[in-house]
């Protein structure tokens, strides 16, 4: 009995051993990593957002790693599907920030899911990047928001400034009532009038309409329309441009906003895409850029870099993504810490960065810190994209 006392006593030794051993690791083990979340939506009707941003994310987070990480740690990528559903991408970002305790986000694919993410962030004092194109992600600017997609006043602004250049002032819109075409609409209709551009008829479709014939034969019957604008994203654009096409108002410009930047919306919209034009980033159209242009060599790299990895055409929403994270990496990398209060501070410090949507310099009053001129006019021909010289 005395000898199996003996052992009783030495095997609760040895786990007792093993346990604080364990508990000595396991704080080790996080202070060498440091967690950074997404909430994307890489199912459900934004996937054409979201699952191009996920895959940069990881792509580029296990480069990142593989080179030695950032600040001395190694990132740690905690990465959920809202499935573009806004109430599921504030309960992932509750459990981001109370359960997985991360030093900042990167994500929010649509306005919707993003708005619904900002106050847990806010509270939490966490440095939020969002995917995200309506301008109210960052207007009024809040402290911890931020964003890497061209807005869509900026998309309205240089749809108008090509319209003017083009003689082309009395427009109809038909725009989503979704939150980037509802948003993107109040803008156009708010900076028109800047560029001398009247609206004459305003048409909306609905998230899941399949059809907009009605719509656009209003807008045909319209008189003096000289050129039409669709704010939206999705399969709507989409079908606004195959139905536009069966009426025969090809011969009438039709615009589409930076929410439809993916050779997703060329193969959805078929031929009736030919002659449409659109603002985007330099990425779709990295080659034929001039050598000169500060943008090519980075969205011609990541381009080959994620078309290698992914067998997909490149889009300029994994591009968002790309430079969420690396305005991140920098910011740590100059604060050399991961500490999410001097990461924010140096977030907003971030000046001169080049990335795919353009030359990022952002301040206390601006959390984008993208200008107009970070926007190349497109037009589709033949199946891609083509860029429009200024003044045409």
């Amino acid at each position: 009995m005395r000898y199996l006392d003996q052992l009783s006593r030495r095997a609760v030794g040895c786990l007792l051993g093993v346990s604080a051993l364990a508990i000595a690791i396991a704080p080790a083990r996080a202070a060498d990593t440091v967690k950074v979340g997404a909430v994307l939506s890489i199912s459900g009707p934004a996937s054409f957002l979201g699952d191009p941003e996920d895959k940069t994310l990881k792509m580029y987070v296990d480069k990142i790693n593989a080179a030695g990480g950032v600040a001395g740690k190694k990132i740690e990528l905690i990465v959920y599907d809202d499935g573009g559903d806004a109430n599921k991408a504030r309960t992932f970002a509750t459990r981001l920030v109370e359960d997985d305790k991360v030093s900042a986000m990167v994500g929010g694919s649509t306005t919707g899911t993003t708005m619904a993410m900002i106050p847990v962030f806010e509270e939490a004092k966490v440095p939020f990047i969002s995917l995200a194109g309506a301008i109210e992600v960052v207007d009024p600017v809040r402290k911890y928001v931020f964003k890497t997609p061209h807005t869509d006043k900026m998309a309205c602004e240089k749809i108008f400034e090509n319209l003017k250049q083009r003689s082309l002032l009395k427009i109809a819109m038909i725009s989503g009532t979704d939150g980037f075409g509802a948003s993107m609409r109040a803008q156009c209709l708010k900076v028109a009038g800047n560029y001398g551009v009247q609206v004459v008829a305003d048409e909306t479709y609905g998230p899941r309409d399949t059809d907009m014939t009605a719509q656009l034969t209003k807008i045909k019957n319209a008189a003096g329309v000289q050129a039409v604008v669709n704010p939206g994203f999705g399969q709507g654009p989409a079908i606004v441009t195959r139905n536009y096409a069966q009426l025969g108002m090809s011969g009438t410009p039709l615009y589409e906003s930076h929410g439809v930047a993916s050779k997703s919306f060329i193969e959805l919209a078929g031929p009736a895409a030919d002659g449409v034009r659109l603002p985007a980033a330099a990425l779709l159209v990295g080659d034929k850029l001039p050598d000169s242009d500060p943008q090519k060599k980075i969205v011609v790299d990541y381009k080959q870099t994620y078309e290698a990895s992914t067998k997909q055409p490149v889009s300029t929403f994994g591009g968002h993504a790309y430079d969420g994270l690396f305005i991140l990496v920098d910011a740590m990398k100059r604060a050399n810490s991961t500490d999410s209060d001097k990461v924010r501070d140096e977030i907003e410090k971030t000046k001169g960065f080049v990335g795919t949507g353009g030359i990022v310099t952002m301040s206390p009053t601006d959390h984008l810190g993208l200008d107009l001129t970070a926007f190349r006019m497109l037009e589709i021909r033949g199946g891609d994209w083509t860029l429009i010289q200024p003044g045409s």
